[in-house]
Order: C-alpha cells, then sequence, then structure tokens
C-alpha cells in the first residue's frame, strides 16, 4: 500500500465530506459503506477499492476523480 497516497485520498474524502456537513456515518450509510470502512480510509489505515471510491464520490454528489485529485 502507497501510505502517502491513501493518505491524501483520506483527506480528499474528509474534505468533501466536511463540505457537505457530512458525518462519517452520515457518509457511510449514503454509501454502503461501513463506518469503520469511512475512518479506516480517512486515516490511512487501509486501502479501498474503485467501486468504493466511487460510492463515496456519489454519496457526496462529486465526481470520482475530485477524491484523486491533489493539492501539491
Amino acid at each position: 500500500m502507497d501510505k502517502d497516497f491513501v493518505l491524501k485520498v483520506g483527506k480528499n474524502i474528509r474534505k468533501y465530506r466536511e463540505n457537505k456537513g457530512f458525518s462519517q456515518f452520515k457518509l457511510a450509510i449514503e454509501s454502503d459503506v461501513t463506518p469503520g470502512a469511512i475512518a479506516n480510509i480517512e486515516h490511512a489505515r487501509s486501502d479501498t477499492t474503485l467501486t468504493r471510491i466511487n460510492a463515496i464520490a456519489k454519496a457526496l454528489d462529486i465526481e470520482p476523480y475530485k477524491l484523486l485529485q491533489f493539492d501539491e
């Protein structure tokens, strides 16, 4: 697992989640992902799949690529 990459994805998920006013629990419900998985992704404790990235993006009303776009 590329910890730096996963951390950047997690930070993006958190940023968009907070901008939407969602708790981790609310995002989990809306994306059909467990709350633990959301926490693990945001804190780079685990990798995730493109299917899960897509589900999270849909719940956040954004395009999936935005979760993979980083400010360098």
